[in-house]
């Protein structure tokens, strides 16, 4: 196998290599130990707007940050202009991270600069990090499988960049498989999204949770159905938030009464 296609590299050998590092879901201290070490060593860092800024404190005083974040119908640059200043960076014979929101390979075009770094013959490695679903199901205490009640678990995307249509994801199809729907970047379209898979035989009464900046002290949780989600689309627009669809969504409340009866009955 090629250098610029091993998921590591030789940390030794001269020359610019890449880094790209999850962030994780927004509290700091979620960031891996991996993706700390390379903050520490990096030369450049290449941040999101979802990577948390006290991140860069790990960095060294001499690295050079550069900011190229974006959110929906606020890109502060192309995902293709990111690539290349990727690839100009590295080739000054400089480690560069890419720090990204999230993990960087689940709906955060890792893999597009991965593709772009290969091109160039930049040798790179990923360094995962906690996506937002896992975080916002264990920041709402929700389960996103459960014995008896969901056994898989969907990772969609509630929005298709530019140029793709959004009809590409069939929520007739996911709305029968049964499992739990976590819905990245959906809130926008949240109501025509609860539309589909009622269409597709979901139940109007099915639990839904939207879980707004998971893991900030600023965390909310808006519990509702597939039959009353649509206000939430309004409450929660240009916040960062986590759609979760399915009956684990129940299971807080579901908890919470369980340990009611049980100090009900050892009173």
């Amino acid at each position: 196998m090629s250098k610029a296609g091993n998921t590591d590299y030789d940390r030794q050998a001269a020359g610019g290599r890449v880094t790209l590092v999850g962030a994780g879901p927004g509290a700091p201290d979620l960031l891996t130990l991996r993706g700390q070490k390379a903050l520490m060593e990096a030369d450049v860092v290449i941040y999101d707007d979802l990577a948390n800024a006290e991140l860069l404190g790990w960095c060294r005083p001499d690295a050079t940050r550069i900011y190229v974040g974006k959110r929906a119908g606020q890109h502060c640059m192309p995902q293709a202009q990111i690539g290349e200043l990727i690839v100009r960076e590295a080739l000054l014979n400089q480690h560069v991270v890419r720090l990204k929101g999230g993990d960087p390979l689940v709906f955060g075009r890792g893999g597009e600069e991965m593709a772009a770094l290969a091109e160039a013959g930049i040798p790179y490695a990923v360094v995962p990090g906690v996506t937002a679903a896992v975080a916002a199901g264990a920041a709402a205490g929700i389960p996103l499988t459960l014995r008896g009640t969901a056994s898989a678990v969907v990772f969609v995307t509630g929005h298709e960049c530019a140029g793709k249509n959004d009809g590409a994801v069939d929520w007739s199809a996911l709305a029968r498989t049964g499992a739990t729907l976590c819905i990245y970047m959906g809130v926008r379209r949240l109501p025509e999204i609860a539309r589909a898979l009622s269409a597709g035989g979901l139940a109007g009464s099915t639990p839904v949770a939207v879980v707004a900046n998971a893991t900030l002290p600023d965390q909310s949780v808006h519990l509702a159905t597939l039959a009353t989600a649509e206000p939430l689309s309004a409450v929660l627009a240009g916040q960062p938030a986590l759609i979760i669809v399915g009956e684990v969504v129940r299971w807080p409340q579901l908890a919470r009464a369980a340990i009611g009866q049980q100090l009900l009955a050892g009173a």
